[in-house]
């Protein structure tokens, strides 16, 4: 008895030491794929390489979704600046590390509404922890970007680079992760949990739950946008100038439209190719 518990621990070390290796060296290609594509602020990635860990979370739970993805975002940042990227180690690291950890304790006892939630929790989180230390910590302190600057508007530009990140990366998680968590179940149920094998295979997605999902946050950024073109000040308290102001009110609408559309179409029955009808797993009888 012993030795097979042993032999059985010995697997899921070696399962979770690959899969947080794997999720690394997905995580760092994917995130320098699109490492070139800045924020309006002319800092801060577009990343929607996210849906990475947000898959090892679910699959093979926090610490390999964590690890991963806080050594896979320093990996690409580094490799993009051709040294070891400091602000990535002050601000990405942690941000991913935390974030990822929350996503895959949240998904541990796997439903849909929990992805849900860990989803939009995480991105949050995360976004929030990586956007503050990045300026304050990294620009300001360490680099001293910032002459006897106006701490509120560095919280602002915070702010909005949490939310520049928000918008660009949710329709990925939502959109991409599921399919990817149906396709890892069909494919390899021995290395999923019982609650992720039920729900991915056999339950539908919650239809009001995930359109609630992405039009909250599309309202959002349409109230956004308006309050960008209406607000004389708001330029200034992100910041933002000419063209740069700009790209985020476009952003703002266009992410808004984008969400708001998708949570309609979901409440009102359009089927996407992860909503299909749940598939029966590989080897039940019909």
């Amino acid at each position: 008895m012993s030795t097979k518990t042993e032999v059985k621990t010995y697997h899921r070390k070696s399962l979770v030491l690959v899969a947080t290796s794997m999720c690394a060296a997905l995580y760092a290609v994917g995130a320098y794929a699109t490492a070139y594509i800045p924020s309006p602020w002319g800092f801060g990635q577009f990343r929607p390489a996210v849906v990475i860990p947000a898959f090892f979370a679910t699959v093979f739970g926090s610490w390999p979704a964590a690890v991963g993805a806080a050594m896979g975002t320093l990996t690409a940042d580094s490799v993009k600046h051709g040294t070891l990227h400091y602000g990535s180690l002050i601000a990405a690291v942690p941000g991913n590390l935390i974030g990822f950890y929350l996503f895959g304790y949240i998904v541990k006892k796997f439903s849909w509404s929990r992805f849900i939630l860990a989803s939009n929790l995480t991105l949050t989180v995360a976004n929030l922890i990586v956007a503050f230390l990045y300026v304050f910590a990294y620009r300001w302190l360490y680099l001293s970007a910032y002459v006897n600057p106006d701490l509120t508007t560095l919280a602002f530009i915070s702010v909005g680079l949490t939310i520049w990140w928000f918008v660009t990366m949710l329709p990925f998680v939502l959109l991409i992760t599921p399919l990817l968590i149906r396709a890892a179940a069909m494919a390899t149920p021995s290395i999923v949990s019982e609650d992720l094998r039920t729900y991915s295979l056999r339950k539908e997605l919650p239809k009001t739950t995930f359109s609630l999902a992405m039009l909250v946050p599309g309202i959002i950024m349409l109230l956004m946008g308006l309050i960008s073109t209406t607000y004389a000040d708001f330029g200034k308290l992100f910041s933002l100038k000419g063209a740069t102001l700009t790209a985020i009110q476009i952003l703002f609408y266009g992410g808004g439209v984008v969400l708001s559309a998708l949570g309609v179409m979901i409440y009102t029955g359009q089927k996407f190719l992860w909503q299909k009808p749940p598939i029966k797993e590989a080897g039940k009888k019909r």
